[in-house]
């Protein structure tokens, strides 16, 4: 593995390379970018499961840092900007293609939870990426206007309006931690709901515990995500191959319907939804069954379309 710093704007982002075991850096290899959930890091599932995993089955993988979050640049931090989320793509496909060892006709992409609607939205107008695969995608935009929102989007953004005008006066940055701080607390606190549970457990034990994997978002700029769609216009522009995996233990994140939907609406005409029976929205992140029945579906997609 090898971290590196890409350029953007005004700041870099910071990513992991994965290379095959049999690396030879005067060949040719596909790519797949690897894009980490919300509130995630390059640290956690996108790059120690899936990155590590894809670079073993012979592609060169870039797990990254979104920018304002992780090791990546950026202020303000703890940014959850779906617009920058999805203009990261096209900073990393531009840093990829400038490698001897990838093909740039050969670049994919891998998006887990909010990283897989980002992916999508990514691709529609990103042409260099050629094909698209998810774990457990859902289009934070939905989210942000249910149940992130208690289901009054209008008044939350009347909060936050609220909020960005003390912040502009000098109040302190509101930045809110989205989960408790251990699975006990969740636990007592009533919080044991399949999804929300699932990620207290991840994120907040050693199981899935990195030091930039915060979960923290700065709620007075969320009002971009309230009036933003991961699938706009899919029926349109999404066109690449399409592979979106999803467990069938629903849970309140909603990937399992966000899953049916994008399947349903993209114009692509080679689409599967691939549903790992038995298995919930937290379980696709690391634990090694679901994880291998994703992966011997995600492999054979990516070596047909890359």
């Amino acid at each position: 593995m090898k971290t590196v710093a890409i350029k953007h704007t005004y700041w870099n982002i910071a990513a992991d390379l994965y290379f095959p075991d049999d690396f030879d850096e005067t060949k040719k290899y596909p790519a797949i970018i690897s894009a980490h959930p919300i509130g995630s890091c390059k640290e956690q599932t996108s790059g120690s499961v899936y990155g590590a995993a894809l670079a073993k089955a012979g592609f060169v993988v870039i797990a990254f840092d979104a920018s304002f979050q992780g090791a990546s640049g950026g202020e303000p931090r703890y940014l959850e900007d779906p617009t920058m989320r999805v203009k990261d793509f096209s900073v990393v496909v531009d840093y990829l293609v400038t490698l001897p060892y990838v093909d740039e006709a050969r670049i994919g992409v891998l998006g887990i939870c909010g990283g897989g609607g980002y992916s999508i939205n990514a691709a529609m107008t990103e042409r260099r990426i050629k094909a698209i695969g998810t774990i457990t995608g859902a289009n934070y935009g939905r989210l942000m206007r249910e149940g992130f929102t208690a289901f009054d989007p209008v008044g939350a953004l009347e909060t936050m309006a609220q909020q960005r005008t003390a912040e502009a006066r000098g109040t302190g940055l509101r930045v809110d931690d989205l989960l408790p701080p251990s699975p006990e607390a969740a636990i007592a606190a009533g919080l044991t709901e399949t999804d929300l549970f699932g990620a207290t457990e991840y994120y907040r034990s050693p199981r899935g515990y990195a030091p930039n994997g915060v979960n923290r978002a700065l709620f007075s700029h969320q009002s971009v995500a309230v009036g933003w769609d991961a699938f706009h216009l899919a029926e349109v522009l999404l066109t690449q191959p399409l592979m979106v995996v999803v467990g069938d233990k629903v849970g309140a994140f909603g990937a399992y319907r966000d899953g049916c939907e994008i399947i349903g609406r993209a114009a692509s005409k080679d689409k599967e939804l691939v549903v790992v029976e038995g298995w919930s929205h937290y379980d696709l992140y690391d634990k090694p069954e679901p994880v291998k029945q994703a992966l011997d579906k995600l492999i054979p997609f990516y070596k047909t379309h890359l």
